[in-house]
């Protein structure tokens, strides 16, 4: 599970982006975030997945130091960030080669049963990254993330921009995960997408406000 508390980061100039963050996840559960453009919502996800480093709290990963512990994110987290992580001018095949890397039979199983094949990735291996349509590309960052197998998935804004097709199919994947006992953690404004959450929380002033259950999300802007 994850366990976090009282994580906090300053920017230069003294800007106290996150003051107070705690906020834990189960298996088989989504946590969503909401809050305003700017609230640091993607500064969270980013010491999630450790590229960006914390001022100061604590960070648990099923027990292991999620702050210290290089191997531990690598081997529990997947990260989606909002923008584009592909190697564009690479086909669909060797980009996800990258991310398995080098494992030819690994990539073989990702495309016949995997997260590749669940996103709809198999019959597009030979093509261009960098010609894929934006909902495609999300696609295959999403399955270039979970090369790795992790039990943990951190998304920014995972819809954003897309078509309605490809929204659903990345929810439809995201149930099945969760399912299968992943932990997702994201950020959004869709309603659709925080409506499959098991738990919401506001980001504003620098720390997560749980939102209460049954709170109709048709209302959400009342708490930004």
């Amino acid at each position: 599970m994850i366990e976090a508390a009282n994580i906090r980061k300053r920017y230069r100039r003294g800007r106290e982006v996150l003051r107070d963050i705690s906020f834990y996840a189960q298996p088989g559960e989504c946590v969503g975030i909401a809050g305003e453009n700017g609230c640091g919502k993607t500064t969270l996800l980013s010491i999630l997945a450790g590229t960006l480093k914390a001022d100061g709290g604590s960070l648990k990963y099923f027990g292991r130091d999620g702050l210290a512990d290089r191997r531990a994110i690598r081997e529990l987290v997947a990260y989606v960030p909002q923008e584009n992580p592909l190697m564009e001018e690479l086909s669909v095949r060797d980009n996800l080669l990258l991310w398995h890397r080098g494992d030819q039979a690994g990539l073989k199983r990702d495309l016949e049963s995997g997260s590749a094949a669940m996103l709809g990735l198999s019959g597009h291996e030979k093509e261009t990254a960098g010609k894929l349509s934006g909902g495609m590309k999300k696609r295959l960052s999403i399955a270039c993330a979970l090369a790795g197998q992790g039990r943990i998935l951190v998304m920014d804004e995972p819809g954003a921009a897309l078509d309605l097709l490809c929204k659903e199919a990345i929810r439809n994947y995201l149930e099945s995960y969760r399912r299968k006992g992943g932990i997702v953690v994201l950020t959004s404004h869709d309603l659709m997408e925080l409506k499959m959450c098991s738990r919401i929380y506001i980001m504003k002033g620098g720390v997560l406000i749980p939102l209460e259950q049954g709170f109709p999300l048709e209302r959400l802007s009342e708490k930004l």
